[in-house]
């Protein structure tokens, strides 16, 4: 009997703290930055996005995702026999503890295996494929996957062209062994040439940090490749599994800004009225923002079970994924 990985419950966080173009604006006025909503608001379709308190870390705000998953699911945390975190912005430098195991000792698991996937924006597609794999293989019988990110804290607030694009969050899935068809096909890339125009170059030595810790970005280029890989990630999967992208009843790609999500679903042939977009209330939050988006379809009930959900990602490094789920 073929085994597939369904996804049975999803769940989603967002610190408390809302800050709006305009809250931003005051704040960058108030450092000698000078932007205005209306800049903001053309340039990404952002009109607020979260972030988290100085006390709140990735892990937190994943564990509050997967508990809202873990209900939907009707799932004890303790039938949960791995944990995979998708996050660039770990708990702790050099990533140890690791946020998975950070985030298995919070909600209570003992007993199962738990780790961390780098792939930044990309980390969610990543982290889902891998645990495809893992129920496929009989492997594991059900997995928790998360994406977290805290981004405000490697934003430099003095460069507009970043800081107004990132925000704070976390959402989550849980993934079950199944007969029923779930993740029906993934596809993973990757491209080390391209690492440096989307990048945090500070490196660790000695206790203190030699560079950069701040995200850079080159926009221009980010925009260009993002577009073309997830269109062509998005085409490789759907030939792999055979079918049409008149039949994908949703597209939901990294929500990193309106122009490039719109963008890629015209190039992909999806009209706007079958993408989720949730970027304007959230901001770009990294490998948080697809399993936002899942979160906030299933639970406004435009994503109804049966329907087939196409995930696209390119993050840094750069890395780009694709996902093609029925629900």
């Amino acid at each position: 009997m073929t085994v597939y990985a369904k996804i049975i419950g999803t769940g989603s966080y967002l610190p408390p703290e809302r800050v709006t173009n305009l809250d931003l604006v005051a704040r960058l006025s108030a450092m000698g930055v000078e932007t205005s909503e209306e800049w903001i608001f053309t340039r990404s379709g952002i009109l607020a996005r979260h972030f988290a308190g100085s006390d709140v870390s990735a892990s937190d705000l994943g564990v509050e995702a997967a508990k809202n998953a873990l209900e939907m699911a009707k799932t004890d945390p303790g039938e949960i026999d791995f944990i995979l975190v998708a996050t660039a912005t770990p708990d702790f430098l050099g990533g140890f503890p690791n946020t998975a195991c950070v985030i298995q000792k919070k909600l209570g698991i003992t007993g199962c295996a738990a780790l961390d996937v780098q792939a930044v924006c990309s980390g969610f597609v990543y982290a889902l494929t891998v645990a495809d794999s893992l129920i496929r293989t009989k492997a594991s019988k059900k997995i928790l996957v998360i994406g977290t990110e805290v981004y405000s804290r490697i934003l430099n607030f003095r460069d507009r062209t970043t800081c107004v694009l990132f925000g704070d969050g976390a959402g989550a899935v849980v993934l079950a062994a199944s007969d029923e068809p779930g993740v029906l096909g993934t596809r993973l890339n990757a491209d080390g040439r391209y690492g440096d125009i989307l990048c945090v170059t500070g490196k660790l030595d000695g206790g203190t940090v030699e560079g950069e810790a701040f995200l850079a970005m080159d926009g221009s280029a980010v925009y260009k490749m993002a577009v073309t890989m997830m269109d062509r990630v998005g085409a490789e999967v759907l030939q792999q599994v055979g079918m049409p992208v008149g039949e994908v009843d949703w597209l939901i790609p990294h929500q990193a800004n309106v122009r490039i999500m719109r963008s890629t679903a015209k190039k992909m042939g999806v009209a706007d009225s079958n993408v989720i977009e949730t970027v304007d209330q959230h901001g770009n939050t990294s490998a948080a923002s697809i399993p936002l988006a899942l979160d906030a379809g299933v639970r406004d009930g435009r994503v109804k079970p049966g329907q087939h959900v196409l995930m696209v990602a390119l993050g840094g490094g750069m890395t780009w994924g694709g996902a093609l789920v029925r629900m």
